[in-house]
């Protein structure tokens, strides 16, 4: 049967008749190519249960790691990242230790001139995007546009140098936007109870203080569900 015949006894078949390409002799022609691929593509590509229920859709949450210079903002965000982190780092110059004060951190060879970016999954309904700050007053004029849009902050914190601290603090608390910090530990460091760092910054008794080490991604995680917790308890009922 010619391709025409077979053609209309396909269309045929589409009104009721019992005549169909196989059946008026019709050869089925060869499978397209690629075709048995594109199949096992396509059930590897289905759609995941939270990506078709708006229900279960993930969130995606922004938050702000700052602090003052050399505190542990990089290496907190590279701890916790799932992928390779973004960093901006740029080696020390000769002028920029007459500018810097090093002297809690002698082996820091590089500094943060733009911003660090990372990525972490709570859960299957939430993911955080990190975006750390630059230390420096010089680039604090990036503040801004790094902290649009974001649900909240940590600010991290050196015992041996709180008052590095007292400039984010100010602004996060100027924008009203929730934050807790996190004492980062540092070797050689002395440990400070929560409530003695409290006192010594002057927080408001609902702003958490977490213990932790941004070398270790178990503490990172903590501080960030901590900031999560503060954000809910401050949204309005």
């Amino acid at each position: 049967m010619h391709s025409a015949d077979c053609e209309s006894a396909g269309r045929e078949s589409v009104y009721g008749e019992s005549v169909d390409g196989e059946s008026a002799g019709c050869e089925e022609g060869p499978e397209p190519r690629g075709a048995a691929t594109l199949g096992a593509v396509a059930a590897d590509d289905a759609p995941r249960p939270w990506q078709t229920d708006r229900i279960r859709a993930p969130h995606a949450t922004k938050i702000v790691v700052a602090g003052g210079f050399g505190v542990g903002k990089t290496t907190f965000v590279g701890s916790v990242s799932e992928i390779t982190p973004l960093r901006t780092e740029a080696l020390m110059t000769a002028a920029a230790r007459d500018v810097d004060d090093t002297r809690a951190t002698p082996a820091k060879r590089t500094t943060t001139v733009a911003m660090d970016f990372g990525r972490l999954t709570l859960d299957a309904d939430l993911v955080l995007y990190l975006f750390g700050t630059p230390g420096q007053k010089r680039f604090w004029f990036m503040w801004d546009d790094l902290v649009r849009g974001a649900i909240g902050a940590v600010v991290l914190a050196d015992t041996r140098r709180l008052a590095d601290s007292f400039p984010a603090l100010d602004y996060f608390e100027t924008a009203g936007l929730p934050y807790v910090v996190g004492v980062n530990h540092f070797e050689g460091a002395d440990r400070h109870a929560p409530e003695a760092v409290r006192e010594a910054l002057a927080l408001p008794p609902p702003v958490p203080v977490v213990p932790m080490d941004a070398r270790k991604r178990i503490t990172v995680v903590d501080t960030l569900l901590a900031l999560v917790g503060r954000a809910l308890d401050t949204l309005p009922e």
